[in-house]
């Protein structure tokens, strides 16, 4: 029953998509309804054999390579939200930053994780398993979409891990019309995979975020 409804809810969303009239841009920005995004998604079996995390090389130098900065430090001064005094050697001290997943204000920047929205464990699982290393490697240090790397709580983070939406969302409640957004706008951009559970999850959310859209735009 609760299936049924999720496709109709989905095949409204599709009856809604703008209709493209020309072959788009492979690498262009797109906004759809959430639904629409989560039906763009292939659903594969998921496998981690063989995965070892550093198969992703991060952080490295960013995309600054001679602001003494790494992916985490250039994350974490491109989302204060008072910006940091940036020391030598890239340390920040002072700013403040917000976490959404737990809704909470941190003002230390060693209290927070950046979070790689689709875990690389998750990731590996989906599709980057047959990636070239250099692919992994932008991948884990994604700051061309805003959804990729995010500033959060360690707590939260860790707590997360790397778990599909299926089996973690976000404590704030606040949160789970953005954080399916995201999740879903990030496997659309880097073309991974959902399995079966993470889809059913996806649908139901974006049951009850009719308003959402997903925002991506297809990694190079």
């Amino acid at each position: 029953m609760i299936k049924n409804l999720l496709r109709a809810s989905t095949a409204a969303a599709l009856a809604l998509a703008p209709l493209v009239l020309s072959t788009p841009n492979a690498h262009a920005a797109e906004t759809v309804p959430i639904a629409v995004g989560v039906s763009r998604l292939a659903v594969e079996t998921e496998s981690r054999e063989g995965y070892d995390r550093d198969l992703f090389r991060h952080w490295n130098t960013g995309l600054d390579a001679t602001d003494g900065c790494n992916t985490r430090a250039e994350v974490l001064i491109a989302e204060a939200v008072s910006a940091p005094t940036v020391g030598a050697r890239c340390a920040l001290t002072g700013g403040s930053w917000w976490s959404y997943y737990d809704d909470a204000t941190v003002t230390s920047a060693s209290a927070l994780d950046i979070d790689h929205m689709v875990p690389l464990a998750e990731a590996w699982d989906s599709g980057a398993s047959g990636w070239t290393a250099a692919r992994r490697e932008a991948y884990a240090n994604d700051q061309g979409a805003h959804a990729s790397l995010v500033a959060v709580t360690a707590r939260s983070n860790r707590s997360k891990s790397d778990q599909d939406p299926a089996e973690w969302l976000p404590p704030s409640a606040d949160a789970l019309c953005r954080y399916a957004s995201e999740w879903t706008a990030t496997k659309l951009r880097w073309n991974l995979a959902i399995d079966e559970s993470e889809q059913d999850r996806l649908y139901f959310i974006a049951a009850g975020c009719t308003e959402t859209t997903v925002t991506y735009e297809p990694a190079a």
